[in-house]
């Protein structure tokens, strides 16, 4: 992103990305509570940024976050009450999730035990080695993975503790789960909720929120 700050607390319309994603869930009424984890040196940021500006009235608390995503969500699963059933997880710089997907995922996870929102792939995927292809894979079986991901709570804290002790390091949640042999559920996402993580998807942003204004959403 090349910015000074964390891309999360960059304003997208005049509003801070991780606070447009806060409010995605705040709004949601089958969300009852949220863990944010925060990196390392990032508090009086939140806390200037994003939560005195935009309240969250579901924040239940603020966790420090680990080395990457997956020691960041096991340190989020920690601070989830006992009594929760189902654990959404979501990355705080995809602020454009719609409450239609969101409740779905959930719903479906609250039915099936696992489930995440992904898209169909578009483009011809290539399997590459070096630079060279070894395989061009069927486009009709890819699918993009997104978040949100919700799973029981059983289920995803069995799934991290098993991870942490085989020593895998996953690319997402789902992937953990997966290991166990569980099958997880897709719920079609949008192609709106994308992850800002360029200058580019900066654009794109913005795009996507001129077309909703417009009422294109």
């Amino acid at each position: 992103m090349a910015v000074a700050v964390a891309k999360q607390y960059l304003a997208v319309g005049g509003m801070p990305i991780l606070a447009r994603t806060l409010r995605a869930f705040n709004d949601n009424p089958l969300v009852d509570g949220i863990v944010l984890a925060v990196g390392a040196g990032q508090r009086e940021a939140l806390e200037g940024t994003i939560l005195r500006p935009y309240p969250c009235h579901k924040l239940l608390q603020v966790v420090a976050g680990g080395i990457d995503r997956q020691e960041s969500v096991a340190r989020a699963l920690d601070a989830v009450p006992a009594e929760c059933e189902v654990v959404v997880v979501h990355d705080g710089v995809r602020p454009f999730v719609t409450h239609d997907v969101l409740t779905t995922v959930i719903e479906t996870a609250q039915e099936s035990g696992a489930a995440l929102a992904a898209v169909p792939a578009r483009d011809t995927v290539k399997q590459v080695q070096g630079r060279v292809i070894q395989a061009t894979l069927d486009r009709e079986t890819i699918w993009l993975a997104q978040t949100p991901q919700a799973f029981s709570a059983d289920l995803i804290r069995r799934a991290h503790a098993v991870a942490a002790r085989d020593g895998i390091r996953g690319t997402d949640d789902a992937a953990l789960v997966e290991r166990l042999g569980v099958a997880v559920q897709v719920v079609l996402g949008c192609e709106e909720n994308i992850k800002v993580t360029t200058a580019a998807d900066l654009v794109l942003a913005e795009a996507i929120l001129a077309v909703r204004a417009a009422g294109g959403e």
